[in-house]
């Protein structure tokens, strides 16, 4: 049976990937509003990534950045961003594809998206995004990111 041509799973990760470009680049215009900040968690194996030797050398799988306080140099393109970010007084670049992203959570709204891919043939395919987020929600003060409590949807179920 022939697959749709229509990919919705794509669709959404693209989606949700253009919406953290958007907010970034409203943060690289007009710096962080109130209590925003984030936490983003990308895949430091991911080819396009870009970063001090030491700091792939400590996060060899995965890293989570903080943006809150101090950055720099923040710009965003189509398909990655770049900022400056301070490691124990070690101002340190970094490139970060959006293909690489994990995780992109605001505490400060309870706003998070999780992107997850399956190992397999067409990456593309199994892309899946959850997102978990309550705009009305009362902030706690915590500002962990989340633990998960959401359900990850997939849209395989629905292909044929």
């Amino acid at each position: 049976m022939a697959r749709s041509e229509l990919d919705y799973g794509g669709m959404m990760h693209r989606a949700m990937q253009g919406l953290i470009a958007e907010v970034l680049r409203k943060v690289a215009r007009d710096g962080l509003p109130g209590d925003h900040h984030f936490f983003i968690t990308f895949d430091t194996r991911d080819d396009g990534v870009e970063m001090a030797d030491w700091l792939r050398e400590r996060y060899p799988e995965e890293m989570t950045i903080v943006v809150q306080n101090w950055f720099d140099n923040l710009t965003v393109a189509d398909d990655h961003f770049t900022i400056t970010l301070n490691f124990g007084n070690s101002p340190e670049p970094l490139h970060i594809p959006f293909d690489a992203l994990r995780t992109f959570v605001d505490p400060s709204v309870e706003f998070g998206l999780r992107f997850e891919t399956q190992d397999g043939e067409d990456e593309d395919e199994d892309a899946e995004v959850d997102a978990d987020f309550d705009l009305n929600a009362e902030d706690d003060g915590d500002d962990t990111p989340p633990s998960g409590g959401g359900e990850v949807v997939s849209l395989d179920r629905w292909r044929k």
